[in-house]
């Protein structure tokens, strides 16, 4: 039997001591050690990948907690189901003692166990999944229904802003000098006023503005 374990972190300034401490105890051989630092939202991660290859029959495979193994307890699942059927290795995780696929005694076997508690995991999560999109959806509805608007507020234009713009719509003044005389306090939010006007030319009138510094943003 070969020792493995694996180690993740979701980014590479994050530092992966505490989880190579946890098993440390274990005596894996250090190039049994693999090492991703990518998010756990899928398992397309290079150094899972060249583990699962490498994983044969007998084989144990240690975690420190299932989150190191991955996010999505639907991947987590059939991970479990690759590695301990398929493979036909066993999975440790040492932070959850009860996911030791390893043969307890001769009448329970570590397997059923560690699968009866993914399989409640993964429900729980699921569950949760479904309970957040549903406060979230309620949310939003209450709010609705009180009158809050979503999305940024409104703001009122300079006056400067509604007379160059004049000025510029007949045709008075030239872009460029309509941006030279708006000032930091103007603003745009959707008005009609764009109406008739190319697509082209509106862009450019935006461009100008906010190059001099006479949009705090554009909605």
């Amino acid at each position: 039997m070969n020792l493995y374990g694996y180690v993740r972190v979701s980014s590479r300034d994050q530092n992966t001591a505490r989880q190579l401490d946890a098993l440390k105890p274990y005596e894996i051989p250090e190039k049994h050690l693999y090492i991703d630092r990518q998010s756990g939202k899928d398992f397309r991660r290079p150094a899972y990948e060249k583990l699962i290859r490498r994983l044969q029959e007998g084989d144990l495979l240690i975690v420190k907690s299932i989150d190191r193994l991955g996010r999505n307890y639907d991947e987590i699942l059939r991970q479990w189901r690759i590695i301990t059927k398929e493979i036909r290795a066993d999975i440790l995780i040492v932070d959850m003692p009860l996911l030791d696929t390893r043969a307890k005694d001769k009448n329970l076997t570590g397997t059923f166990i560690a699968d009866l508690v993914l399989q409640i995991l993964a429900y729980v999560a699921q569950s949760e999944r479904e309970n957040i999109r549903q406060r979230q959806a309620e949310g939003i509805k209450a709010a609705k229904e009180r009158g809050v608007r979503f999305g940024r507020a409104p703001v009122e234009m300079s006056d400067a802003f509604g007379f160059y713009r004049s000025q510029w719509e007949k045709g008075e003044i030239s872009t460029r000098s309509a941006a030279r005389a708006g000032n930091d306090r103007i603003r745009i939010e959707p008005v009609s006023w764009a109406e008739g006007v190319t697509a082209k030319i509106e862009d450019l009138i935006f461009r100008v503005f906010e190059k001099r510094g006479c949009l705090k943003s554009r909605i």
